[in-house]
């Protein structure tokens, strides 16, 4: 399975924290980041957005269906975020487009294998992946993507 994790771009301060939009910025980086995810994830992927209003703007700079998934809003643990992908039972590859702390735990539960802070920037996508060699299985990173590396 591959799960690829992009936290939403940077968005306005202020309250409520669901309604928050994204800023000038935060479009320009949606853009940069959907423009290299639309050429490299596969067209079978499944998208799945937190219903924060600053995920839902950064999925739409991405021009693919997507769902909208409540276990992924900004107060959700990342047992929920992995249950709503179907980690790692999923047949498809899964786009998350969530928040921070839960897709920093998820990295590190599934890259380094325990509880641990992990910080992923705004507009950032990691892309984690599973590898079977026999009977072992075992989680990689396969990308780690930046707005900012990104030519436009």
């Amino acid at each position: 399975m591959e799960l690829i994790l992009w936290r939403h771009a940077e968005a306005e301060l202020g309250e409520p924290d669901e309604g928050r939009a994204l800023t000038g910025k935060g479009h320009k980086q949606a853009w940069k980041m959907a423009d290299w995810l639309d050429r490299n994830l596969p067209e079978t992927c499944r998208i799945l957005v937190s219903p924060a209003t600053r995920t839902l703007q950064t999925a739409e700079a991405l021009g693919r269906k997507f769902k909208v998934h409540p276990d992924l809003a900004p107060d959700k643990t990342a047992a929920q975020l992995l249950a709503a992908a179907n980690w790692p039972d999923s047949r498809e590859p899964v786009l998350i487009i969530g928040h921070q702390p839960t897709l920093g735990h998820v990295a590190a539960q599934l890259i380094g294998q325990q509880e641990q802070e992990w910080s992923i920037r705004k507009g950032n996508v990691w892309w984690i992946a599973q590898r079977e060699r026999g009977d072992i299985t075992s989680n990689y990173l396969r990308a780690v993507m930046a707005p900012e590396l990104i030519a436009k």
